[in-house]
Formats: C-alpha cells, sequence, structure tokens
C-alpha cells in the first residue's frame, strides 16, 4: 500500500515512547485494509515551549517533506498531518527501517554516501536547519540515505546550526541548483498549511541565494554547532 495513504488513513496503536527525544515522541503502529506499517508520532500536546518557534513543530516537520518531494531529492520520509492521533494533532512519519549505529560521522568516511550528505546538507541550508545532529542522519535498509527530525526549521531568521560543516567552501553539486531554482521562483502551494508567510517568503530567498552563489558556508562561530553532535 502507499506510504502516505497508510499514514492518512491507517488505524494507530500506540507501541512505546521513543528515547533520546527532547519532545514526546511515539513509535506507532499503522493498520489499514491488512497493510501494517510502523510510524513515528510527534502529537504537539508533547512539545515543550520555545522562545523562538510557535507551537506546532510538528507542522516544519511536514513543510520539509513537502520541500524535499518539491525538490525531488525524497530525502524525507512521508510525513503527514494527522488531527486525530491517539494524543491529538500531530504528524506522522513513516518509520525508517535503519542500521541505527549509522550516522553523519560514520558515513562520511564511505564515499558512496558523499553525495547524499551533501544534498542533506544543502537541504539544511535551503530549509535554515537548527538543529541537525549526527543520529538524524540515517542509513535505511534500502541503503539509502533519509533526513529525519525537522521539527526546528524554517525560521525567517538565519538559524542554521548542523554538525554538516565537512563540506564548506566546496561547490554545491550543479544537478541540484535547477530544483532549487524552482523552489525559488514557485515553493509549494501547501507550504501555506503549516508555515506562515514570513517563513514562506524567507524559504524562497535562501534557495535563490544558494543557486546565486552555490557553495557550501563556513561555520560562523560555535553556535553553529548543536549539542549534542550525535
Amino acid at each position: 500500500m502507499d506510504a502516505t495513504r497508510l499514514l492518512t488513513e491507517g488505524a494507530v496503536e500506540m507501541k512505546g515512547r521513543m528515547p533520546w527525544s527532547s519532545n514526546a515522541t511515539f513509535l506507532v503502529e499503522l493498520c489499514l485494509d491488512g497493510a501494517v506499517d510502523m510510524a513515528v508520532y510527534k502529537p504537539e500536546r508533547g512539545e515543550r515551549p520555545l522562545w523562538d518557534y510557535p507551537p506546532g513543530l510538528w507542522r516544519r516537520e511536514v513543510a520539509a517533506y513537502l520541500v524535499s518531494e518539491a525538490l525531488g531529492w525524497g530525502v524525507v520520509p512521508e510525513t503527514v498531518e494527522r488531527v486525530d492521533g491517539p494524543l491529538g494533532h500531530g504528524s506522522l512519519q513513516r518509520f525508517v527501517p535503519a542500521d541505527f549505529d549509522q550516522h553523519y560521522f560514520t558515513l562520511l568516511e564511505r564515499p558512496e554516501h558523499v553525495d547524499a550528505l551533501k544534498t542533506i546538507a544543502t537541504f539544511d541550508l535551503v530549509i535554515n536547519n537548527a538543529d541537525r545532529k549526527g543520529g538524524h542522519c540515517l542509513l535505511g535498509d534500502d541503503g539509502r540515505v533519509w533526513a529525519v527530525d525537522q521539527g526546528l526549521c524554517f525560521s525567517a531568521t538565519p538559524a542554521l546550526r548542523t554538525v554538516m560543516w565537512d563540506f564548506a567552501g566546496e561547490p554545491i553539486p550543479e544537478p541540484l541548483i535547477g530544483p532549487l531554482a524552482r523552489l525559488a521562483m514557485r515553493p509549494p502551494d501547501t507550504l501555506a498549511d503549516h508555515l506562515d508567510d514570513e517563513e514562506i517568503d524567507a524559504l524562497a530567498r535562501r534557495a535563490a541565494a544558494v543557486v546565486d552563489r552555490p557553495e557550501f558556508p563556513n561555520p560562523r562561530s560555535n553556535r553553529s554547532f548543536p549539542w549534542p553532535l550525535v
């Protein structure tokens, strides 16, 4: 069954809380017409208040998926809004079976994954990711590198914090530029359901800036790094 349909329509059964999450994050089982799969559920009720982001961080998880799909990069697992979750309004993201001993720093040592990591690093520039830890890069059982945990993104002010600085000063891969130019011209209309106008305008400006200067930036200070790193 299509993963998006299962996420959107499937019955949701809580299985347990995900470890090491600052906000309440749950592993759930989805069932629909005999199809069964696992997902990660992030309800708004489980969020800790932040001074620099409004409530509803799950909306940014959905927005990150929409941008990933609009770019055609497929780096974010399928993610949808659900209003009828066990703990109320939130996001459901397809659970990625992965080798959880792998993360950004181990994947960086393997040449076959460098292009995928550069794509995620470019994605983070555009969505203004303020919390890209090494453990947010997953090596799925399908052999793909996935980006998860995008709740702190899309601020209209510069907020990039990431561990992915190893490419600083290198050119952004040319195949990524065309999709970014299209995103700069027309962000997905569906983003209006999850971000405000200022945030969407800032997204388009960041995409245009990368097109104009396609080079990975250098960190500005120690505040450019999240903690913990993994």
